[in-house]
C-alpha cells in the first residue's frame, strides 16, 4: 500500500467517524494511565464503569498504596486479570513516588519503565495526555490495518505501528489511531463485520471472501427468477 491509497482509506473512515476520540474516561494523565492499564483484554465500557468509583476513592499514587492489595483487587474485580492489574497498579504507584515525584513521566522510554505499561499504553498516554503524535496498535487497529492491506497478516504489532507511521502524516497519527479503533469497534468487528455495507470492501480481501457466498446466492436467485 502507498500513501495515496492510505489517504483514500483515511478519508472514508473520517467521514464515517468524524468525532472519534479516546473513550476511556479520565481527567488527568495519572487516571488515563490507570484506565489504559485496566483496559487490556477488557472493554472500555467495563473499564469506565469500574473507574467511575475507583477514581473517586483513589486520587493519587499514595492512595493506591494506602490499602491492601486484596482491597484494591476487590475494587477492580469486574476487570479481567484483576489480580495482576492490581499488583501492577501498586508497583507503578510505588515507582512513581520513588523515581518520578508522584507524576506520570512525559517521556516514552520512562513511561515504559512503569510496571504494566507497555508500548501501546505509553503511546496512548503520550498522545492523549501530552499531545505527542503516536499510533497505539490495539486489537482493533491491528485487525483493520491487516484487513485493509496497510499491513501483512503475519506482521507483529510493532511492524503494524511502523507501517502506519510511514503511511500516515505525523500530525494525523493520534486522530488516525482513534478513527481506526472506532472503525474496528463499531463497523469492521472481529466477528460479524459489516461487509455488506462497507465502503472499503474493495480494499478488503477478507471482506470479499465473506461476501462471495452471498453474491453467489443472489446470482442464483436472479437466474431462478428469469
Amino acid at each position: 500500500m502507498n500513501a495515496k491509497q492510505m489517504r483514500e482509506i483515511l478519508d472514508v473512515i473520517a467521514e464515517m467517524f468524524p468525532d472519534a476520540h479516546c473513550e476511556l474516561n479520565h481527567s488527568n494523565p495519572f487516571e488515563l494511565t490507570i484506565a489504559v492499564l485496566l483496559s487490556a483484554q477488557c472493554t472500555d465500557e467495563t473499564v469506565n464503569k469500574v473507574t467511575a468509583g475507583l477514581f473517586e476513592k483513589y486520587k493519587r499514587p499514595e492512595d493506591y498504596l494506602s490499602v491492601s492489595l486484596e482491597e484494591l483487587q476487590q475494587d477492580i474485580k469486574r476487570i479481567g486479570l484483576y489480580r495482576n492489574k492490581a499488583t501492577h497498579i501498586q508497583k507503578m504507584c510505588r515507582l512513581l513516588l520513588d523515581k518520578f515525584d508522584g507524576r506520570i513521566p512525559e517521556e516514552h522510554d520512562k513511561l515504559t519503565e512503569l510496571p504494566g505499561v507497555g508500548r501501546k499504553t505509553a503511546n496512548v498516554v503520550m498522545s492523549n495526555a501530552f499531545g505527542v503524535p503516536a499510533i497505539a496498535v490495539d486489537t482493533h487497529v491491528d485487525r483493520v490495518s491487516k484487513r485493509l492491506g496497510a499491513a501483512k497478516p503475519d506482521d507483529s504489532v510493532l511492524e503494524v505501528e511502523k507501517k502506519l507511521m510511514k503511511l500516515v502524516p505525523r500530525e494525523e497519527w493520534t486522530l488516525t489511531h482513534h478513527r481506526l479503533i472506532f472503525f474496528g469497534r463499531y463497523h469492521c468487528k472481529a466477528q460479524n463485520p459489516s461487509c455488506g455495507i462497507c465502503p472499503l470492501l474493495d480494499r478488503c480481501k477478507e471482506g470479499k471472501r465473506r461476501m462471495k457466498p452471498v453474491r453467489n446466492r443472489k446470482d442464483k436467485e436472479r437466474k431462478l427468477q428469469r
